[in-house]
């Protein structure tokens, strides 16, 4: 008698080495006085050096909500007040044009869960979704997982050309060849999919991209979708928003996601936002979010954060800012006094590191090895075949750190890299 179905046994056996070395962190967390020996963690990419400044303003009464509102069942598209101040935090940080309607915002228990909605809706099984690659690996668990749909992946390399001007750069040629071998293959394409900014590669996207994408998805008839979870942790570098854009082609296919996990380091708290101008999909997407509703306590702490804008223009934002760019520079000097070079530094929270000289060979196999080696010294990095990269070699370091555990990290990472030298 068959306990699962196949697509249980499938997501029972598919363990990425990304949530692998996330168990283990979790399982034996490093810590200063209580196990100094624990895992030191680089693969998990979020905000940790502000951990002091949340803890200081969740600790205020504003924070505590113990009415009706918050307890009650409510709308399973979000509470009225979180959905407001959502729209006036995002009108503000993201620049758009003008204010955005909180009707078409839907908040849910995180982005994973935001994803898995969207494309349920979106797509029928067996239908794919475009994204370049590199790219985060979860997007291919939250595609499947309700609707069956996969992830084409567009390859992007470091290698320059005279098409490819810098390494790993994506451009509509890539977009239109993606296209090209789905018709070949047979697959409905339904979506581009963009993450910006780019994780693992730390790029932002300018608006010139954004708005040769979005033509692109309108001249294939597809959704597009930008999930900007790290758009408050773009240092020294412009960033332009989706919802900043003026003339987007197609408004009701353009789907907008967002966070608190990443810029805020509160993944814990499960609240994400999606934005999207389509009425059927909101209120489709909205029947799914009955089974990823965010508790109405936690909603009214995150709005109540979101909407102290002194706080955040005046302490957080500055002060993480800041934490972020100095934690980034302790990284890369490290890396470089190895040789090792990184991609982008646009991003506050990690760095795309290319460790291939550290390789035996030039092959995933030993990539691995090097994973595996690491893990042993109690310092996790997440290589990069977990992120569908298409070179060996490459490897994404979370920087966003407090400086003790850092130096700690690196020594162990160094310790590993040295041996392989010998």
């Amino acid at each position: 008698m068959e306990v699962m179905s196949d697509r249980g046994r499938a997501m029972a056996s598919d363990v990425s080495l990304l949530e692998q070395g996330m168990k283990w962190c979790l399982e034996d967390p490093y810590d200063q006085h209580s196990n100094p020996q624990g895992f030191i963690n680089f693969g998990v990419a979020e905000n940790r050096v502000c951990l002091d400044l949340l803890q200081e303003r969740l600790s205020r009464p504003d924070m505590n909500c113990l009415g009706r509102n918050a307890l009650g069942y409510n709308a399973t598209y979000g509470l009225k007040s979180m959905r407001e101040e959502t729209a006036r935090f995002l009108s503000h940080y993201c620049r758009s044009p003008s204010p955005l309607n909180p009707d078409n915002i839907v908040i849910m228990s995180g982005c994973s869960a935001v994803i898995c909605a969207l494309t349920a809706v979106i797509g029928n099984p067996g239908d794919a979704f475009l994204t370049p690659a590199p790219y985060y690996s979860g997007l291919s668990v939250y595609t499947w997982a309700y609707p069956g749909l996969q992830i084409l992946p567009v390859p992007l390399s470091s290698q320059v050309t005279e098409e490819n001007g810098r390494p790993f750069q994506l451009t509509i040629k890539h977009l239109e060849d993606g296209m090209q071998k789905a018709n070949q293959r047979g697959i409905n394409i339904k979506a581009l999919i963009l993450t910006n900014p780019q994780n693992p590669l730390g790029e932002v996207y300018s608006a010139e991209v954004l708005e040769e994408c979005l033509e692109f998805g309108h001249r294939y008839n597809l959704h597009v979708i930008l999930d900007e979870i790290f758009l408050l942790s773009v240092i020294d570098t412009p960033f332009t928003s989706v919802l900043s854009l003026h003339n987007v082609p197609d408004p009701e296919h353009t789907h907008f996601i967002w966070g608190v996990s990443k810029d805020f380091g509160m993944g814990g708290c499960r609240v994400a936002v999606l934005h999207t101008e389509n009425k059927d999909i909101l209120r489709a997407v909205s029947r799914l979010a009955f089974h990823h509703e965010c508790a109405g306590p936690v909603q009214h702490a995150v709005s109540r954060l979101l909407g102290d804008r002194d706080w955040l223009d005046d302490t957080f934002l500055p002060t993480s800012k800041q934490r972020m760019r100095k934690a980034q520079r302790t990284v890369i000097s490290a890396l470089q006094e190895m040789g090792i070079s990184v991609h982008s530094r646009a991003t506050g929270i990690f760095v795309w590191a290319d460790l291939s000289k550290y390789l035996t060979s030039p092959t995933f196999e030993a990539e691995t090895e090097l994973w595996k080696e690491c893990i042993e010294e109690k310092v996790c990095v997440t290589p990069g075949k977990n992120f569908h990269c298409c070179q060996p070699g490459w490897f994404r370091v979370t920087t966003s750190l407090p400086e003790d555990i850092l130096q700690i990290g690196l020594q162990r990472l160094k310790k590993v890299l040295l041996r392989r030298l010998k």
